[in-house]
């Protein structure tokens, strides 16, 4: 961010959430001078607003504007397409824009709170996306005005996301859930800034550190916050890296969970809202059927409280673009390198959703979400990630296989060209809500807890532990096959 109070500024946008944003350089008057708006309103082009000009129409007027390469663009248009935010961005870039930054946060703009503090650098996800559905926020998150919200997994990427949204919801308390103090630091000193910026609404803010696998510490923290509401996001993802230490994911993102929903069962929370994978459909992974089997755990947990007033479900989708460990991040870092770009198939593909509007759609099923049913994310139309690459290479203002090298490594462990997103017999259906679909629940075809009783003698020590079976990675991937038999069978270099 510039912060040399003799910087220029350029905000695109004369509406609502740009006038907010130059009331807010302005006031502060830490950052620098507004040198004008840049809009296509025929209306507002010629104008001034407060004292600054409006110039227009911006594909005109940016080249001729006074030192480009030395100002900042902010685009503070919360209602504009993909691919209106796409010609701005080329049309800047084309005038010698360097520093380019956008409003992220469509339904926070839209509610009327739009503050400088919330822009950030563009990147490819605002122009390759589709345009997202906007969710009002305020209207969405009332079902938690005044509770205790706890996020599990706070500081990765969906539980980060949801913490920024839930400062809008008017919780009492926010409690940021995490094993990585790193992570939960930045997390929650990322909030603190926004509120004091006037960012959502006030609510305390709470980080807590641990681990979801200990078991009575997940008690203790469950009966203390008294919180309300979980969304639980904490989950080892990584793929590739979880086939290589396949009894660790397990122990985590299983057994984790079943800490997390005994407990949760045992101290009367109303809303537990799971996150779920399109990896969890048929998985051929370890990752994937750590989250089949902890969906199978919800709905399970949902029959036990369904005389109790209480709400558990999940919700599943594809892909999120710019997650850590995801490849969006990763192909900029290569390119930043100078490439190659690495893609495992040219055919492969997925289903991408921007982490925003996933969470956005997330937080607003916790509302409507009834216990015991499973929710499914539409997620559009797979995209390619080959034709992925080749946007990300362009955005960065290279060609493709001239300046930068697409390389095709092959299909790692655990992976598959395409990802179903549902089974057959879930027959996804809509539901009244834009872009929100509800599943059928499968019958479960085999005995779950038997099946737990066996992978907790591989995956937790006790005094009676059988060292013949602990942290017996064949023993486990051949334990899991019997009840999912989609699973591939490669047991070399695991742990």
């Amino acid at each position: 961010m510039i912060k040399n109070n003799n910087s220029q500024f350029y905000i695109i946008g004369a509406g609502f959430a740009g006038q907010m944003i130059a009331n807010d350089i302005k006031r502060k008057k830490v950052f620098g001078n507004i040198a004008a708006f840049l809009d296509d309103n025929k209306d507002l082009i010629g104008k001034n607003i407060d004292g600054i000009p409006v110039l227009g129409p911006i594909e005109n007027v940016t080249p001729l504007l006074n030192s480009p390469d030395t100002s900042e663009a902010v685009i503070a248009i919360p209602t504009a397409s993909s691919k209106k935010i796409k010609e701005i961005y080329e049309a800047l870039t084309r005038s010698g824009f360097k520093h380019i930054k956008i409003l992220p946060s469509i339904s926070q703009v839209v509610n009327g709170t739009a503050h400088f503090v919330q822009a950030r650098e563009i990147d490819p996800l605002d122009i390759l996306g589709r345009t997202p559905v906007t969710i009002s926020l305020k209207e969405s998150l009332s079902y938690l005005r005044g509770k205790r919200v706890l996020i599990t997994g706070a500081g990765g990427s969906i539980g980060s996301e949801l913490a920024r949204q839930l400062l809008s919801g008017g919780a009492e308390r926010l409690y940021l859930f995490g094993h990585g103090e790193n992570s939960i630091y930045q997390i929650n000193r990322e909030l603190r800034l926004l509120q004091s910026e006037g960012v959502g609404e006030k609510a305390t803010v709470v980080p807590i550190i641990g681990d979801m696998k200990d078991r009575e510490y997940i008690r203790y923290i469950i009966s203390h916050t008294k919180c309300d509401v979980i969304f639980h996001c904490a989950a080892y993802k990584h793929v590739p890296l979880m086939e290589e230490n396949p009894v660790a994911v397990i122990e985590n993102n299983v057994f984790g969970t079943k800490n997390l929903l005994d407990a949760s069962i045992e101290f009367g929370v109303k809303k537990f809202v799971l996150i779920s994978t399109d990896k969890a459909v048929s998985p051929v992974s370890i990752y994937g059927a750590s989250k089949f089997l902890s969906e199978k755990l919800l709905l399970q947990a949902a029959e036990k409280v369904k005389d109790k007033k209480q709400d558990f479900m999940f919700v599943r989708f594809g892909n999120v673009l710019g997650s850590r460990g995801s490849i969006l991040p990763l192909f900029m870092e290569q390119i930043a390198n100078g490439g190659p770009v690495t893609v495992t198939d040219p055919e492969m593909e997925r289903f991408f959703m921007t982490i925003p509007e996933a969470c956005s759609l997330v937080l607003q099923t916790g509302g409507v979400g009834q216990n015991g049913y499973s929710y499914l994310l539409d997620m559009g139309e797979p995209i390619k990630i080959k034709d992925l690459a080749e946007h990300i290479i362009i955005f960065s203002g290279h060609e493709p296989n001239k300046d930068i090298e697409i390389q095709f490594t092959g299909i790692r462990p655990g992976e598959r060209l395409t990802e179903p997103l549902w089974l057959k017999e879930e027959n996804p259906q809509p539901t009244e809500y834009t872009k929100l679909l509800k599943l059928e629940a499968m019958p479960l075809t085999f005995d779950l807890d038997e099946l737990l009783v066996k992978l907790s003698e591989i995956c937790i020590s006790s005094e009676h532990t059988d060292f013949s079976k602990y942290r017996n990675s064949a023993l486990l991937r051949d334990t899991l096959q019997k009840v999912i038999p989609e699973l591939k069978a490669d047991n070399s270099n695991t742990i």
